[in-house]
């Protein structure tokens, strides 16, 4: 488990991460955020517990990326020194005309690779850019290397949740227990 907290003039976000599932209260004011943030939770199996408020008289992008940046730092206080995980995990997702791919490497040093064109540049209250805002804080916080990939898709909506449900199954899989309780590492430790 860890829980962070983060105030400033722009956002005020409380949020406990349970690794090994639980319950799932998402309200960040960003009614489509909150969707995918749910589905982020209950595909990968966490616990999630989330409470964001932003400066919405500006637009959603300080909502967005300090919530990806808490995000990462409970995943990062979760995992510890990352030992005795798998490491690696990688997901295709189908979501309708879309399809959303995601492979990750929970090592502790962040880089992101982002590959997709939204055709709309709004979905509800979600300006479609920030997508790749959220996914960049998160894996600058969490110490990921996410590598994000939508080749096709008509529906904005569809897209971005083949995405978030690929990373979420992608980082099921990289954080589960292996069954050596080593860092899974030619170093012998990982970041």
């Amino acid at each position: 488990m860890a829980s962070v907290t983060r105030r400033t003039k722009e956002t005020d976000i409380e949020l406990t991460l349970w690794l090994d599932g639980g319950e799932v209260e998402v309200s960040t004011g960003v009614g489509f955020f909150d969707h995918m943030l749910t589905a982020l939770a209950v595909h990968g199996g966490f616990g999630l517990k989330l409470k964001t408020i932003g400066d919405w008289h500006v637009d959603c992008h300080h909502t967005v990326e300090d919530t990806g940046i808490v995000l990462g730092k409970a995943f990062k206080q979760a995992l510890g020194d990352r030992a005795g995980i798998e490491r690696y995990g990688h997901a295709m997702i189908p979501m309708d005309e879309a399809l959303g791919f995601c492979a990750v490497d929970v090592s502790g040093r962040p880089y992101l690779v982002f590959d997709a064109v939204f055709p709309q540049e709004r979905v509800g209250d979600f300006d479609t850019c920030m997508a790749e805002e959220f996914f960049r804080a998160l894996s600058d916080n969490a110490g990921f290397t996410l590598h994000l990939r939508c080749p096709y898709g008509k529906n904005a909506h569809h897209m971005i949740e083949a995405l978030f449900k690929a990373c979420a199954h992608a980082l099921c899989d990289a954080t589960a227990e292996n069954s050596t309780g080593a860092a899974l590492s030619t170093k012998g430790t990982l970041a």
